[in-house]
């Protein structure tokens, strides 16, 4: 996926806090599901399906609905064919249809769009409200769902990297303090975060279910989508998967890894689908859901956040992002980040290039035969 142009009356994201509302905010249980506009809905099926082992619950000529094995909803993931490939929703599901009245109150006193379909915007979701959000992405909130076969039993449809879950979003954004405030008013708390000396926070990973995040919120040029993520179980699933694209000759769908995270302790690979949309497929994170909680904070120059045995990350990772669609379907502008700190050479899900406090561009603690390798994402 190339990186879009910038639109040069949209290269400014406005500083000021995102007011918060009066009115209390829809009480989100967890990520549900994602809607992925696609240029070849019969590529996707057979890199969602064929591939992965996503479960089709229903599809047609326009449209495919997926699921993980664990899930019992109707679907987790929409492949929905289009002109562009972007994404149509980010979707949570609350607690009581009444939350889908303070979706509405919350989001009308922010002064944003926001539609509402007692039929849903989907097939197997009843009563929706969807909503361009303050950052430019489109929120859905939805309750009333059809109750579909949970498979997590059917041990003879299992493949050896079986998908058990959605685990969460990762959303680009030109601000992140900014948009952590808002999404704080939304109800997620902060699990981990990355900033520097001065406070300066590059990335928040933030969560409703009790893991560490149901969706980060990344510093970079956006709206835009780094990535959707889905958990399996164990690390062996992971190399399962990678088995199997080696074995189709696909392994060009592998951007990064396997490796393991600093941020979030968790086992991850990264795949592009045929439109480049990024998905993660994700492992042994940790519980979050006690109160007292604590938050891990990592500095933006430690190079084990991103990486935990050090690896260097792609260029791809820090310059390409799905974009995001309006509630018309149209994409929405994407507003470059500028700043006259740090955040300023930052681009990505997760900041920097390999750094230590203090000797930020010297390598001499590093290999030097790895020196090469990581100066590529320095000069980025």
């Amino acid at each position: 996926m190339s990186t879009p142009t910038h639109r040069p009356d949209h290269d400014i994201v406005s500083s000021e806090p995102i007011a918060t509302p009066n009115a209390p905010p829809p009480d989100i249980l967890r990520c549900a599901s994602m809607e992925l506009v696609v240029t070849d809905l019969a590529a996707s099926r057979e890199f969602y399906h064929d591939v992965l082992g996503l479960v089709i619950t229903e599809e047609d000529d326009e449209a495919i609905y997926l699921r993980s094995f664990e899930e019992f909803i109707h679907h987790n993931l929409v492949l929905r064919q289009g002109p562009v490939a972007a994404v149509a929703a980010f979707s949570f599901r609350v607690r009581s249809p009444e939350d889908l009245d303070r979706a509405e109150a919350f989001y009308g006193e922010l002064g944003c769009r926001v539609e509402r379909r007692a039929e849903g915007f989907s097939k197997g979701y009843g009563d929706s409200v969807r909503v361009e959000d303050p950052l430019g992405f489109p929120y859905e909130f939805f309750y009333d769902v059809e109750h579909v076969e949970r498979l997590a039993w059917r041990y003879d449809l299992h493949v050896p990297g079986a998908l058990v879950r959605l685990d969460h979003f990762n959303q680009v954004t030109p601000d992140v303090p900014r948009a952590v405030g808002y999404v704080e008013d939304l109800g997620f708390r902060v699990t981990e975060d990355i900033r520097d000396s001065e406070g300066t926070v590059y990335a928040a990973w933030m969560r409703r279910k009790p893991t560490v995040h149901d969706t980060a919120m990344t510093g970079g040029d956006g709206p835009r989508m780094h990535h959707v993520a889905f958990a399996t179980h164990e690390k062996h699933n992971i190399i399962a998967i990678c088995d199997k694209l080696g074995a189709l000759r696909m392994s060009n769908h592998i951007e990064r890894g396997p490796g393991r995270h600093g941020v979030s302790n968790a086992f991850y690979l990264y795949l592009r689908d045929p439109d480049g949309h990024r998905v993660e497929i994700y492992t042994q994170d940790y519980y979050t859901g006690d109160p007292d909680n604590p938050l891990v904070s990592w500095d933006v120059h430690d190079n084990q956040r991103r990486d935990w045995w050090g690896n260097p990350v792609v260029p791809s990772w820090y310059t390409e992002a799905s974009l995001v669609l309006d509630l018309d379907g149209n994409p929405q502008p994407v507003v470059a980040r500028t700043d006259s700190s740090e955040l300023a050479v930052t681009i990505g899900a997760d900041g920097f290039s390999y750094t230590r406090e203090g000797h930020e561009g010297d390598d001499h603690d590093m290999p030097s035969w790895k020196q090469g390798e990581y100066k590529l994402g320095h000069q980025l």
